[in-house]
């Protein structure tokens, strides 16, 4: 159980995201017993340097930013951003770590836009982070995972879509599942759900508050 003082959870919405999206998970984990604070950014029109700044600024004004531990929680490419983030402002406080549908090896949906010279439009300066062939440089801002990682990959995409002729694998519509596996992670889980509708879905929510307890997902 959470006692008096209750830990906080730095949560972080994906690409073309907005807090709205992520509220409801943000009301989930503070009916768990954290603070939660849950922040949004320009996933679209910032280059990443900028956003690491805007996040690093909004996270150490906070007050719950002294929480001993510090949790963080991001969806999709928020799960990017906390890893460079990390690897940039790593508190002394760290906590637990919890990755949503992520592709850390890259998404094919991004290479597929960049094959059509769409990538500019549509993914502009989140590009280079989404994309599955990463430049040194933007591979570089990652880091080495040293902390307790959690990550939760959906396997269930929306009918209709056009995943399996993209992915041909196991995929949540818009990440494969094997893209969100990282070296260093704790633990990883499996679950029927899609890439948006996931942070949406009580039972991720549950997993999601059980790692950051426990440190690994909660299994039968």
């Amino acid at each position: 159980m959470i006692g008096a003082n209750p830990e906080t959870v730095i949560l972080l919405h994906g690409f073309g995201g907005h807090p709205l999206q992520t509220a409801l998970l943000a009301r989930r984990l503070r009916a768990a017993g954290y603070t939660v604070a849950n922040i949004g950014y320009p996933s679209w029109r910032w280059p990443i340097d900028r956003v690491l700044a805007h996040l690093h600024q909004h996270i150490t004004t906070r007050p719950a930013h002294d929480s001993r531990p510090l949790h963080f929680v991001g969806h999709s490419m928020g799960g990017l951003l906390l890893r460079a983030y990390l690897a940039r402002h790593r508190p002394v406080q760290l906590g637990r770590v919890v990755m949503l549908g992520t592709p850390n090896g890259g998404s094919e949906l991004a290479d597929l836009c960049y094959r059509l010279r769409l990538d500019r439009p549509v993914l502009n300066h989140a590009g280079i982070l989404l994309r599955t062939q990463r430049d040194a440089t933007t591979q570089a801002l990652f880091g080495a995972v040293d902390y307790p990682l959690g990550i939760i990959a959906g396997d269930r995409p929306m009918i209709g879509a056009l995943p399996d002729f993209v992915f041909r694998a196991p995929n949540d519509g818009k990440v494969s599942v094997a893209a969100t596996h990282l070296p260093g992670q704790s633990d990883h889980l499996i679950l029927p759900v899609a890439h948006t509708a996931m942070i949406y879905n009580r039972p991720v929510a549950d997993q999601v508050a059980h790692f950051l307890r426990e440190g690994r997902f909660k299994r039968p």
